[in-house]
């Protein structure tokens, strides 16, 4: 087993803004163009299934370095939205964009979360018989084929690399527990960073919290606000208090309904709008 030394000297972590240098944006040869600000646009899209439409000319955008709460009721089409993007699912109808010239529509799965597109699931999955700082290892972003992985050594890049990560996550003092050990909080921030590892320019996050305690939402809601302006964030979520630790007064909330957006603005905009009080929020 690789002996791993955490250690703190300085060469990435948090600026003085509050963004993570080193963890997220990372240059791919001007392979995503984002030029114009906007890092994903949805354009128009329709997803049927045997007549139902799960995504009803669904327009959305968004920026580059943006953290994006979504939120709506139960068959909105927000997940089938986040299988769009990452090729799980093809549209009907519409276009879908990763920066100003990658058409996702004509990419398959695997090329997609090589152009940079990280996506977590509810349920956390993670390598449970493995240290926590091993999953790490695991998950970098390397070439995976037989002989790469003969040849691979655990160097100092790499260590680096999780001793990054692992204080990112406020997971240090976990580093050599095994990941089966974890608290359902502690495995849902490992598993963002199992995406982190893989150096994203879009990471997509549906249901973060579910089944966590408040103190572990909390503690989630600040890895994200670390990583903000690092890479762009999409969260799918129905927990209103995590929404409103995320948003802030100031960032973008979009509301769905029956596959389109109901409404867009700040979290005081869509609560206000009778729409989305009628459809989502109640009185």
């Amino acid at each position: 087993m690789h002996k791993l030394e955490i250690v703190h000297d300085g060469q990435a972590g948090p600026n003085a803004s509050g963004s993570v240098t080193g963890l997220g944006h990372v240059a791919r040869a001007g392979e995503i163009d984002v030029s114009h600000g906007t890092i994903l646009y949805l354009d128009a899209v329709t997803v049927s299934f045997d007549g139902f439409k799960a995504l009803n000319g669904l327009t959305l955008s968004v920026d580059q370095g943006e953290l994006r709460c979504v939120i709506g009721p139960n068959g909105a089409g927000k997940t089938t939205m986040m299988d769009v993007v990452t090729g799980k699912t093809r549209p009907t109808t519409g276009k879908v964009f990763l920066g100003q010239t990658m058409d996702l529509a004509r990419m398959d799965e695997p090329a997609i979360a090589r152009a940079g597109i990280g996506r977590k699931f509810q349920k956390p999955t993670v390598f449970s018989h493995h240290p926590v700082w091993e999953n790490l290892e695991l998950a970098m972003n390397t070439r995976k084929d037989w002989w790469a992985a003969l040849r691979a050594r655990f160097d100092r890049p790499a260590q680096r690399r999780v001793e990054e990560v692992l204080s990112m996550l406020h997971l240090e003092s976990e580093a050599y527990r095994l990941a089966g050990d974890l608290s359902h909080g502690q495995k849902q921030r490992l598993e963002i960073g199992m995406l982190l590892m893989q150096q994203p320019r879009l990471l997509l996050l549906d249901e973060p919290v579910a089944g966590m305690t408040d103190h572990e939402t909390m503690e989630l809601a600040g890895l994200l606000a670390r990583l903000k302006g690092s890479c762009s964030i999409v969260v799918v979520e129905h927990d209103m208090d995590f929404v409103a630790e995320l948003a802030g007064d100031t960032g973008r909330v979009t509301v769905m309904a029956e596959g389109s957006v109901l409404a867009d603005g700040t979290l005081a905009a869509v609560r206000a709008n009778e729409a989305v009080i009628e459809s989502y929020l109640g009185r």
